[in-house]
């Protein structure tokens, strides 16, 4: 398997070949799902005792398989959180795979590691956190959320009064799915401030007030979110921080999706309270034009998460040696194997410069209000509240949510668009709404009313 031969050079060029054809194809063919049993039929039998050899493998992938997956990066793909990765960031991913790199210490990836480390001092930069921050390059969201709250809760139970009791945190209904799914693996309990809009200062406040003595004492951390995945609403972040500094609080951001929009001026005065906070999400793979997989965590006193993620092992003795000192990724996150995912977005970074991933950002942000404005210019459609962000919520006059459902998967097969429908919580109910999020700034005009149009 590990030999050069002339079948795996053909095979590197085949592969090559696709990768170049596949980066430079701005509108691919939008994909759908077939039940496991109809591709099966379809491919047959392919991991095999003699193997099928890679002609027939890769034959198959172009033919059956990459045809049930959906391009996030399709520029009618506007459901859920999608991705646009630069053609430069996609090239890299290439590289880095080919490069063998492990990214967990510095003694074996340096080289990728300070690059990593580079790509990071601009993520921080927009952050405006205080001198002395910086973070990691995670797999996403929730393994950059979980990191953070293992290391807020960690510190918390440095206190021998904690020991030993179970933690609470606090965030608001509007929160991404992963901050209950991380409590559960840290075993944390989660109370929710009953809001899917702005979750204000003086909401977390009477969470607070509400809370019985034992409650309080377990209470740990905060979760606000910069950006929530349905709707694109900011918390009111130094309200946040300034009841989580009063009453000695881990404050936490979650801003995997909408960390992006710092490195736009248009909108960048939304966040303010930002850089008070301890610790941040931001996913790269989201709205700074990554491949999957890229997110990040970053730590206003790394030192602190130092001190919760590194592992010891007498077969990592190696990496405290004198010969080995520099900054090791697996100490500040829940990972020690790691691949040096940050490269891509480094290289792209290195290659195009900051002011390119401004533009792109600001392009989301105006093809929302684009939208918006659309959308008021409908009689068949109406918005649900004011675009925010790149998110756009609306509804279809009329429409049950079997016609939001129905029309959702007859554009999906026809190859057309994806569009999911969502819920808004409007008093003590939720309506089924559809909604845009803009990310791929190849989306055009057109797109956007093609799309409306195929609502009426």
């Amino acid at each position: 398997m590990h030999n050069i031969d002339m079948d795996s050079v053909e095979m590197t060029l085949d592969v090559m070949k696709y990768a170049l054809n596949r980066i430079t194809m701005i509108s691919p063919e939008l994909g759908k799902p077939k039940k496991e049993e109809e591709l099966k039929a379809l491919v047959g039998e392919t991991v095999t005792a003699k193997g099928i050899g890679g002609e027939k493998a890769f034959q198959l992938f172009k033919d059956v398989l990459i045809k049930a997956t959906v391009p996030i990066d399709h520029p009618r793909h506007l459901a859920f959180v999608p991705a646009s990765p630069t053609r430069a960031a996609i090239m890299f991913d290439l590289v880095t795979s080919a490069s063998s790199i492990h990214g967990a210490y510095w003694m074996e990836g340096a080289g990728g590691i300070y690059c990593e480390n580079e790509a990071m001092k601009w993520l921080v930069s927009l952050t405006g956190m205080p001198r002395g921050a910086f973070g990691v390059f995670t797999s996403g969201g929730t393994a950059a959320n979980l990191s953070a709250m293992v290391t807020a809760r960690e510190e918390w139970r440095k206190d021998e009064n904690n020991q030993g009791e179970k933690g609470l945190i606090i965030t608001s209904i509007g929160a991404h799915s992963s901050i209950k799914s991380m409590a559960k693996v840290i075993d944390a309990d989660v109370l929710l401030v009953e809001t899917e809009d702005q979750m204000k200062g003086q909401y977390l406040e009477e969470k607070i007030k509400s809370l019985t003595p034992h409650q309080r004492k377990r209470l740990f951390a905060v979760v606000a979110t910069g950006g929530t995945t349905n709707a694109g609403i900011i918390d009111d972040l130094d309200g946040i921080a300034n009841i989580c500094q009063r009453e000695k609080l881990w404050f936490h951001i979650d801003a995997a999706y909408g960390g992006g929009a710092l490195a736009a001026d248009s909108v960048k005065h939304l966040f303010k309270g930002v850089e008070r906070c301890d610790s941040i999400t931001i996913d790269p793979h989201k709205w700074l034009f990554s491949p999957y997989d890229c997110g990040a965590i970053i730590y206003k006193n790394p030192q602190l998460a130092k001190n919760a993620h590194t592992q010891e092992g007498s077969y990592l003795d190696i990496f405290k040696d004198e010969g080995a000192h520099g900054f090791n990724p697996s100490e500040y996150q829940i990972q020690l194997t790691r691949r040096v995912r940050g490269l891509p977005l480094w290289f792209s970074l290195a290659m195009h410069g900051t002011d390119k991933y401004k533009w792109a950002v600001e392009q989301g942000i105006k093809l929302a209000k684009l939208a918006g404005k659309l959308i008021e210019e409908d009689p068949n459609v109406e918005l649900v509240r004011e675009p925010s962000l790149s998110c756009v919520l609306y509804r279809r006059k009329g429409w049950t949510p079997d016609d939001y459902r129905n029309w959702t998967y007859k554009n999906h097969r026809d190859g057309f668009a994806l569009v999911t429908p969502t819920k808004w919580r409007q008093g003590d109910s939720f309506e089924t709404v559809s909604r845009f999020c803009f990310i791929n700034p190849d989306t055009t005009e057109a797109d956007i009313k093609a799309i409306l149009d195929s609502m009426a």
